[in-house]
């Protein structure tokens, strides 16, 4: 997978709040440019951004809770439990992220953990 590349171009034309910079980011795989405002360091996402991560994340989420159950992980019904609950509580925490960039490092983050589940490791 390639980065993404973004690069920061300065508009003139356009009156931004302070503290806001336009940026320009460009995806290599998929050919899209997108425009988007930046504060404080971070790239806010839009609602259009957070639909589309919604099935994804919906997915992961159930695939992991699915995974847990494998007879090949050495839990108790107890432990069972427990993991699903840290799941759960893991996924209502990263609800609450607005970083495009945090998103996508917990939608990696939960795809390496249901890899790992699925050979029957303990991520």
């Amino acid at each position: 997978m390639l980065p993404h590349l973004t690069l920061q171009i300065t508009v003139s034309s356009l009156k931004l709040q302070p503290n806001c910079r336009q940026l320009l980011e460009f995806s290599p795989g998929s050919k899209k440019v997108c425009h988007r405002e930046m504060r404080g360091g971070l790239i806010w996402a839009t609602a259009e951004d957070l639909a589309k991560n919604r099935g994804r994340v919906l997915s992961l989420y159930r695939q992991i809770l699915r995974s847990l159950n494998s007879p090949a992980l050495p839990f108790s019904l107890a432990v069972r439990l427990q993991k699903k609950a840290e799941v759960r509580a893991m996924f209502m925490l990263g609800s609450e992220e607005q970083s495009l960039h945090n998103i996508q490092d917990l939608i990696d983050s939960a795809e390496y953990s249901l890899s790992i589940l699925r050979k029957g490791e303990i991520p």
